[in-house]
């Protein structure tokens, strides 16, 4: 694989041994360009100034010919702030570039898919993004084609441009002034199980009810009807499920192996594939009465935590 042209940020925090696969998967690709930014340790975790610091040291192992930028933060500022502020940064200093965070390994052909899809479509607002991360058996995908459109964009392994990310905002409290019922029904397809979902999901993170910035990312997506561009194969592993995770637990049944894609890539027509996002809502977000009965007890609970 020749050297890639695409910068490349990774986000790590107190996993170095996690952290290390992901940097030992990209040295494959050699990005010219590679931001490094660590949390800082938080007050009170006696493990964490240790591990922060192995975390912050595994720049030595960034060994092939490149830039090297570094944020290591003094202070811990968790997931929401860490990790999008982070990604301001990067957006800084770069116009394009691939999201990396410490549990997610990426193959090889991740990075010339991201680069012929930045290439491709960075002229093109209706692409909000790209993923590596396909989670929908290959049994219910149109294997005629490599990559499809969908509503939802997913961050493992992820990549867009500054102009789009410049739209995001952790903020999202005025989130169905912005959002109109119509047009967020329209977008996951006219499903009302969907519609609850993604309505739920929004009220929970305009309260911050959950440490994270990635609901506020598909929000930011949604609002502008901007679509992503998805593999129909895996191009990523997580690696992040365990004890130590932030939000993933537990292994969920959707998962897919990794494989491979046939480059050069055909050029499709951007147009939302509405029967994999009525899936990928259903089975990987929850979007059915199970899922359902469920957010509204986080959503219950995020509002009687805020009146006490």
């Amino acid at each position: 694989m020749t050297q890639t042209d695409v910068p490349v940020l990774l986000i790590g925090f107190n996993r170095p041994e996690s952290m290390r696969s992901v940097i030992n998967a990209v040295r494959i690709a050699a990005p010219r360009s590679v931001y490094f930014a660590v949390d800082g340790p938080r007050i009170g975790s006696a493990g964490d100034p240790e591990k922060v610091q192995a975390t912050r040291d595994l720049v030595k192992e960034i060994d092939w010919p490149c830039e090297i930028h570094t944020l290591f933060r003094e202070v811990n500022l968790g997931c929401a702030e860490g990790v999008s502020g982070a990604i301001t940064w990067f957006f800084g200093h770069v116009s394009e570039g691939i999201i990396l965070e410490d549990d997610i390994i990426p193959t090889p052909d991740f990075f010339p898919f991201v680069s012929e899809m930045l290439n491709r479509y960075r002229d093109d607002r209706r692409v909000f993004g790209i993923t590596g991360s396909n989670r929908i058996p290959a049994t219910r995908l149109n294997t005629a084609i490599q990559y499809r459109f969908c509503s939802v964009p997913q961050v493992w392994g992820w990549a867009t441009w500054r102009d789009r990310w410049e739209t995001y905002s952790l903020d999202i409290s005025g989130w169905r002034k912005q959002l109109s019922a119509k047009k967020l029904l329209t977008t996951v397809g006219g499903s009302p199980e969907a519609f609850v979902l993604w309505s739920a999901n929004f009220d929970l993170m305009a309260r911050m009810a959950v440490n994270t910035w990635d609901l506020q990312l598909v929000y930011c997506a949604m609002r502008q009807g901007g679509l992503t561009v998805t593999p129909n194969v895996n191009l990523v592993t997580n690696i992040g499920w365990g004890i130590d995770s932030t939000h993933t637990q537990e292994v969920p049944p959707h998962l897919q192996p990794t494989g491979q894609l046939t480059f050069p890539l055909e050029s499709l027509p951007v147009t939302q594939d509405r029967a994999m996002d009525k899936w990928t809502n259903k089975n990987v977000y929850g979007a059915h009465v199970t899922g359902l009965t469920r957010q509204a007890y986080r959503l219950l609970r995020s509002k009687l935590g805020r009146k006490s």
